[in-house]
């Protein structure tokens, strides 16, 4: 990289991020009340929320860890792109129509509906706060190793200098746009990946004269692994724990998708049930196209770039799609990649900041603290303040794991939302019976479970590509505990529900079957 590489990347970033940020201003101008900050006054219609849920749901994870993951792991990298589309299907066909009809800003609305409210929301505020961190923490490592890139910061107090001021960018994004300014962003966003991707394939697709054979054979020429890389087991083969770890691994992809806290309340902002199925279908196609564009750019990069260089670059494997955009456009198509990664970085984590910030302020502060009496002005504040908080430990995490693969980090933030969220869901929709101690047991059991099989997992400690390399702490034999902590969510949701003698209220019992059905009443508290 030379010093005009280096101006021009900056230049073509310093750029999107003005813009962005004027959208954001002009937007969140007209933000009058709680329901535009928090839904953006339900105001989107089905297309315009499915492209910005594709953009929530494309982050740094997809963009840079799953082609990463791919150069590096080949076939078995791809399985977390299966996992991601596959995952919608429970979007689409349990839990947005219902969600959409029974709540009004956050997850707590739709849990506490029949429940006991102050308990509840405030388990539905703590489970979307670490959630959310979790996740955050992903996408702050991402912008570590991707700045790293295209700055040539090898140093690690450069790196974190970096995470410290995409930090400070996506908390502006949030207090001056909230969801509404937020969502143009994730519109704008999106359909930048998209293109970008798209054509990205499309001239890998030429230069090898449109043949994915030819791409493979070239590929598994400069892999490490030889013609390994083209059949399963690169990452999760040999052992049987290794495969069993897979099976988890696909299990949290598969049922933590539509369980994550800042894909949920992305149905709030459109009017009805209807236009929130639509969100689900565009942003599936969306998101489906651009995994099959990730295959062909995952394998281009290594048929292009090598695992070497790959492995040797800052940012390591995660630097997978931005070396590629190098070698085949130089540095102006280098700075685009970075600028529109950049760009899924900031509006991924402002989403993420919004959600954990509403979250809070909603249920806990104007719910529990105020009793449901708060008035909505002092609510937006609490939230904005909130932001600046989840904002700074987002920023402290994300310099504590950078370096580690960012989709690998993603996949455990997905084992988390469904071991706490799913379960509660599930039995608070379907099952008449379902009451505020099985809530609590769900929810504080599948996070708890979840946490701790982490913590002494392999992704913490024990192997070379662990958070502490150096040390090892490690009982849990499986880098995602989804296997274990998903039943066991659901089992202490029942446990807690049969062994309490609370009688569930059977009137808010039958609204909320009747509302989440037909949408009579929807978005009313």
């Amino acid at each position: 990289m030379t010093g005009a590489n280096i101006a021009l990347n900056v230049g073509v970033f310093v750029v999107f991020v003005l813009i962005t940020l004027f959208i954001v201003y002009k937007a969140g101008s007209r933000n009058a009340t709680a329901s535009d900050y928090y839904a953006a006054g339900s105001s989107f219609t089905g297309p315009q929320n499915g492209v910005a849920l594709s953009g929530d749901f494309l982050s740094a994870a997809s963009f840079l860890g799953i082609s990463g993951s791919i150069a590096v792991n080949g076939y078995d990298g791809f399985l977390y792109s299966v996992g991601w589309v596959v995952s919608w299907l429970l979007g689409l066909m349990v839990i947005s129509e219902r969600l959409r009809n029974t709540g009004r800003f956050t997850l707590g609305d739709v849990l506490a509906f029949r429940m006991r409210q102050r308990p509840v929301r405030a388990a539905a505020a703590n489970v979307t706060l670490v959630i959310s961190l979790f996740y955050m923490i992903a996408q702050m490592a991402g912008a570590g190793a991707l700045m790293a890139l295209l700055l040539d910061v090898h140093t690690a107090g450069g790196q974190a200098l970096v995470i410290a001021v995409v930090g400070v960018i996506m908390v502006l994004y949030v207090l001056l746009g909230g969801m509404k300014g937020t969502t143009w962003v994730q519109i704008i966003k999106a359909v930048l990946l998209i293109v970008c991707v798209t054509l990205m394939t499309v001239f890998l697709l030429g230069k090898f004269g449109f043949s994915l054979s030819a791409i493979f054979d070239e590929a598994s020429l400069n892999s490490s692994l030889g013609p390994d890389i083209l059949q399963p087991g690169a990452r999760y083969g040999g052992e049987p724990m290794d495969r069993l770890d897979f099976v988890s691994l696909a299990l949290a992809l598969v049922l933590g998708t539509a369980c994550l806290p800042h894909v949920l309340m992305r149905f709030y902002t459109v009017p009805n049930a209807r236009e929130a199925r639509r969100s689900v279908v565009w942003a599936t196609w969306m998101i489906g196209i651009f995994y099959l564009c990730t295959l062909v750019i995952g394998f281009g990069s290594l048929a292009l770039v090598g695992s070497t260089t790959i492995a040797e670059a800052p940012g390591g494997e995660n630097s997978a799609a931005p070396l590629l955009a190098f070698r085949i456009g130089g540095a102006v198509l280098l700075g685009i990649v970075c600028a529109v990664a950049f760009a899924t970085i900031l509006a991924v984590v402002a989403g993420l900041t919004l959600t954990a910030s509403a979250s809070f302020a909603h249920d806990v502060y104007a719910n529990v603290i105020k009793r449901g009496k708060a008035d909505p002005h002092e609510e937006v504040k609490v939230a904005r303040l909130t932001a600046v908080v989840v904002g700074v430990l987002a920023i402290a995490g994300g310099i504590a794991a950078n370096g580690q693969n960012v989709a690998f980090l993603v996949a455990l933030a997905f084992a988390l939302a469904a071991s706490a969220n799913l379960s509660t869901i599930v039995y608070s929709m379907f099952w008449k019976r379902f009451n505020t101690n099985g809530t609590l047991w769900a929810i504080y059991g599948g996070l708890g479970s979840c946490i701790v099989l982490i913590v002494f997992s392999p992704s913490v400690s024990g192997e070379r590509t662990s958070i502490f390399p150096d040390a090892d702490f490690a009982w849990f034999p499986l880098g995602n505990p989804g296997l274990v902590s998903i039943p066991l969510s659901f089992l202490f949701g029942y446990l807690g529900t049969i062994l309490s003698r609370e009688t569930p209220d059977e009137a808010r019992t039958a609204e909320m079957e009747v509302r989440s059905v037909t949408g009579i009443g929807a978005g009313l508290r």
